[in-house]
């Protein structure tokens, strides 16, 4: 069995997870950079992590999706400033689902990630965001261990619904 590893990171957090999950995985694998990515064939799994933007999938990876084949395993994770569960996050794990409808999606994970504090603080200043601000203060010490205990979990689950 071949995995696939790949990740979009601006701040680390999607990076942090992305690792995790690497190591969680004892099969033949790659960990690379989504922009490092030439071709998806040839891989039994794919994991594919993103930070979670306005509810959304980081126009970055765009490309990606549509390189994927028919068929293709895909296991998604996402780094969010939203509670666990919240959902921001599942639309964005949706709008992901969406963009690789062509694939067999084997699960979805999210964790909570930092959000740099300029951000934050643009955000309070908008009657529309002060909500969501508030709420990814307290991702300040996000991803912890715990959450990246909980990603490796998750990808074993997902391995074993592979075969592995």
């Amino acid at each position: 069995m071949k995995a696939l590893v790949t990740y979009f990171s601006q701040t680390g957090n999607t990076e942090k997870l992305a690792r995790a999950i690497y190591e969680a995985i004892h099969v033949e694998k790659e960990l690379l950079p989504v922009q490092d990515v030439k071709d998806t064939k040839g891989y039994d799994i794919i994991f594919v992590g993103f930070p979670v933007h306005a509810h959304s999938v980081p126009a970055k990876l765009l490309p990606f999706f549509k390189g994927l084949t028919d068929g293709q395993n895909i296991a998604f994770f996402c780094t969010h400033g939203s509670l666990r569960g919240g959902h921001l996050a599942k639309q964005a794990l949706e709008h992901a689902i969406g963009l690789a409808a062509r694939a067999k999606i084997l699960g979805t994970f999210g964790i909570r990630g930092k959000v740099d504090a300029k951000m934050i603080e643009a955000l309070m200043k908008q009657a529309e965001h002060q909500a969501w601000a508030e709420e990814a203060q307290g991702a300040c010490n996000h991803p912890d261990d715990d959450d990246l205990a909980d990603g490796k979990a998750f990808a074993r689950g997902v391995l074993a619904k592979v075969g592995r």
